[in-house]
């Protein structure tokens, strides 16, 4: 005997119920997951764009607050630290209010912190500089000479007294047509005793100068000396002003240009640091 199973209307429309709000649940998780993906892509462009915005902040408080910015945007990809010495090099005594100073107690920490940090391929330094404290300027071109990573300085404007031992601490110097550079003997400010001991002191004081910038540049000490003592160049001073290309016939600047050629021989240096050593 076949046996009739006479189906609930009821049951079949609950069972028909439920696998449509079965059904209803797996769209709208699959609705829910489809807006996640959106969302979670627009939060990571915020998140990117306000990062983008902290760095160029911070870049921005780092060039007002000292010159100093990193130039990354190459088509090499090369990490470069940018360096600008202006105005007047301040050393143990504050310049006045109104002055336009570069401060060693900034530069110095700045020059550790490119010979420790290993992601850093090259240093550029631009220099506009009228002088300065001699202790000081010696100090910071004592460790642009010391940095193991390749460096180039560019003179803008002018490089005088102090600023000279700067602009040729580097590897290679540039110098823009238009700008000057000033050679003259050391001076003191404040008391000064006439005696024969303080004309020794500032002997030694000039020699640790022209010895520096001898060794650092295809110019002989016996000619800056020279250079020094000039009397006729300068009106009421002792020295020797030299335009760019004077500056690179006397042997103390290696080449005339501007930003252009400066980067280009960085980069040039920086490649061959590479090539000697590839894992970095």
């Amino acid at each position: 005997m076949l046996e009739i199973i006479e189906e609930n209307p009821l049951e079949s429309e609950e069972n028909m119920g439920k696998g449509q709000e079965k059904a209803g649940q797996k769209s709208s998780v699959k609705g829910e997951k489809q807006e996640e993906e959106p969302q979670k892509e627009q939060q990571q462009e915020k998140a990117e764009k306000k990062e983008n915005l902290d760095q160029e902040e911070q870049q921005n408080k780092q060039i007002r607050d000292m010159g100093q910015v990193t130039l990354h945007e190459n088509s090499k990809r090369y990490k470069v630290e940018l360096l600008t010495i202006i105005g007047e090099v301040e050393g143990h005594e504050s310049a006045p209010s109104h002055s336009k100073t570069t401060k060693y107690e900034h530069v110095l920490p700045k020059l550790a912190m490119i010979e420790d940090d290993e992601s850093v391929d090259g240093l550029l330094v631009l220099l506009n500089t009228v002088g300065g404290d001699v202790e000081a300027g010696l100090a910071i071109a004592e460790m642009i000479a010391s940095l193991s990573v390749p460096t180039v300085s560019l003179v803008l404007g002018g490089g005088h007294s102090i600023g000279v031992p700067m602009a040729v601490s580097a590897d290679y110097s540039f110098v823009v047509p238009s700008a000057t550079m000033v050679i003259h003997p050391v001076r003191s400010n404040g008391m000064f005793i006439g005696v024969a001991q303080s004309y020794r002191n500032m002997e030694k004081i000039q020699d640790r100068i022209t010895t520096f910038i001898s060794s650092h540049t295809h110019m002989s000490q016996e000619r800056l000396e020279e250079l020094m003592l000039d009397t006729t160049q300068l009106v009421k001073d002792v020295g020797t002003m030299l335009e760019g290309p004077e500056a690179v016939k006397e042997g103390l600047i290696d080449e005339v240009g501007g930003m252009k050629e400066a980067l280009g021989k960085l980069y040039e240096l920086i490649g061959e640091e590479k090539s000697k050593s590839p894992e970095k």
